[in-house]
């Protein structure tokens, strides 16, 4: 989480708007009226019950998904309105980690990274391999790793090579999509290390779909909650931690939750008047 305190909403960049979002699939709708801002610089966690389709909303941003209504703006810019040209350079400014990493199979490490620089950038393949290189070790891989398959790696690997590849053409905004799903509770961590320290030294903005409270209490500056086809709440978790939402309160004060915040030194008065009536009955 950013140490200083960010600006007032009404001074932030807002670098990708959504207002009035409505998404389907046949008569069934994810999304229902949804509005979000995502602002420059910050670390957001989307959480929301499993199936209720948090990432449904960062495929529909990236144009994977049609959207029945609503508005999307990405860097001030309608994405409807826009020419494929200009989709083309809207889209050089972001990057993607997909939850199972989405690496090709048939390429190596090495190749998986340069893909996206061999379809946006006209570079010689020494300068590729350089930058190829540079990106393993922004993400703290060491160079041998470049000539491996994707069926050579661990799941943590997977992961920090796929963020590698995310970062290729060196984006503005970061999406993650559960980036710590399938990971070993200290893989995780340092995963969280990661991205909080890629935020900080790159200035990224970060849109992180995660349901991993450890994550959202590490690095994220905000938390927004997809609830009921839209976003019920969007705040820092000091703030959710003392909704009266039902979800919000099953989801940060239940055991799990509990016990993070324990572990964490956070004990606002909401959680200790959940605490204090189960430690009075052991």
């Amino acid at each position: 989480m950013n140490d200083a305190s960010p600006p007032p909403p009404s001074e932030r960049e807002v670098v990708i708007r959504v207002r009035g979002l409505k998404v389907g699939f046949g008569d069934h709708l994810v999304m229902d009226g949804l509005d979000l801002d995502l602002y420059r610089g910050e670390v957001l966690g989307f959480v929301g019950a499993s199936g209720a389709g948090k990432s449904v909303l960062t495929r529909t941003i990236l144009g994977l998904l049609h959207k029945q209504a609503g508005t999307i703006e990405v860097f001030g810019y309608d994405i409807d309105k826009l020419t494929p040209r200009e989709h083309l350079e809207v889209g050089e400014r972001w990057g993607v980690l997909f939850q199972e990493g989405a690496l090709f199979s048939s390429l190596t490490v090495r190749q998986n990274i340069q893909a996206p620089m061999r379809e946006h950038l006209g570079l010689s393949q020494e300068t590729l391999d350089g930058l190829a290189l540079q990106k393993l070790a922004l993400v703290g891989l060491p160079p041998e790793t470049a000539d491996k398959f994707p069926s050579e790696l661990s799941g943590g690997m997977t992961k920090r090579v796929s963020l590698a590849r995310a970062l290729a053409l060196d984006p503005e905004i970061v999406f993650l999509d559960e980036p710590t799903s399938g990971l070993d509770p200290i893989s995780a961590g340092d995963f969280d290390d990661l991205i909080g320290t890629l935020q900080k030294t790159l200035g990224l903005t970060v849109f992180m779909v995660t349901h991993d409270l450890d994550s959202l209490f590490a690095i994220c500056d905000r938390v927004a909650v997809l609830g009921h086809k839209k976003v019920i709440a969007a705040g820092p978790i000091s703030e959710l931690l003392l909704s009266d939402d039902p979800w919000l309160k099953s989801y940060f004060h239940g055991k799990r939750g509990v016990t993070r915040l324990l572990a964490a030194g956070d004990r606002p008065a909401a959680l200790a008047a959940d605490v204090r009536p189960q430690n009075a009955r052991r």
